[in-house]
């Protein structure tokens, strides 16, 4: 198992692997033949960025099925999903801002990510498989009272686009099984989720298969599992949301009210 990030210092972005604090430069593509320089540099001494620059950010809607009976809807046939803008990336540690033009509720969702590593179109489960280069943390904020503010179109992509309403990092892993992991949220100290990936209608690879028959997936893709139950509105002045997935860490960003 690796855990890779993307990191800035003194001006210039680099990317490597990271273990105990200490982080192994390396140059190439990430994704493809990616070599170690053999220089390392502290955590600590750089600006932790975004782990992959996505094309696309796709995001999912009624995926776990807790939540689907929580909500009384029925087993999706099929993925339901919307694309959240890419500039609404945000890094590990960064601050969630409100939107000038929104003052209402804003809602937290500790998710799992996927990292597409190479081109995927029209690909089996296993082709599925073998097209992830790995997972990382997700906090898919959003702008909850806009998505039915206008009776006759749900804002789905406005409600989650505002920039940095897609909070994920702060490193990609990659040899898990992510049958295995569970997401755990907790705000202001306060576990509010906890849930397994196996609870989900469309488990990693094959939801990384139906995506890829509507849409090439790329090399830096997120795709954004959905959230269970305990989803809820940042209320406090100053909140600090944390989403950790064992084998991968822990994402944390901060809003004010």
């Amino acid at each position: 198992m690796s855990l890779w990030l993307r990191f800035e210092q003194g001006g210039e972005t680099g990317f490597g692997t990271l273990s105990e604090g200490t982080i192994s430069v390396h140059t190439g593509d990430m994704f493809a033949g990616a070599a170690p320089t053999g220089e390392t540099l502290t955590l600590s001494d750089v600006r932790v960025l975004t782990p992959c620059a996505p094309t696309k950010i796709v995001a999912l809607w009624n995926n776990l099925r807790e939540l689907s009976a929580k909500l009384g809807v029925a087993t999706p046939q099929e993925p339901l999903y919307l694309l959240k803008s890419i500039g609404s990336a945000l890094p590990h540690d960064g601050v969630i801002v409100r939107p000038a033009s929104y003052p209402g509720k804003i809602v937290f969702e500790g998710e799992l990510g996927i990292v597409i590593g190479k081109a995927c179109a029209n690909a089996t489960e296993a082709q599925a498989k073998a097209a992830i280069f790995g997972y990382t943390c997700i906090n898919d904020v959003t702008a909850s009272d806009i998505l039915n503010k206008d009776p006759t179109f749900p804002q789905w992509a406005r409600a989650k686009s505002y920039d940095t309403f897609g909070a994920f990092g702060p490193v990609i892993a990659t040899g898990l099984d992510p049958m295995t992991l569970s997401i755990r949220t907790v705000l202001n100290g306060v576990e509010r989720q906890n849930y397994p990936v196996a609870d989900m209608h469309f488990p990693p690879y094959a939801l990384v298969a139906a995506l890829s028959r509507d849409m090439t997936l790329l090399p830096g893709d997120l795709i954004m599992c959905g959230t269970s139950v305990g989803v809820g509105v940042m209320k406090d002045p100053q909140n600090t949301v944390e989403v950790t997935i064992d084998g991968i860490g822990t994402l944390r960003n901060t809003f004010a009210a």
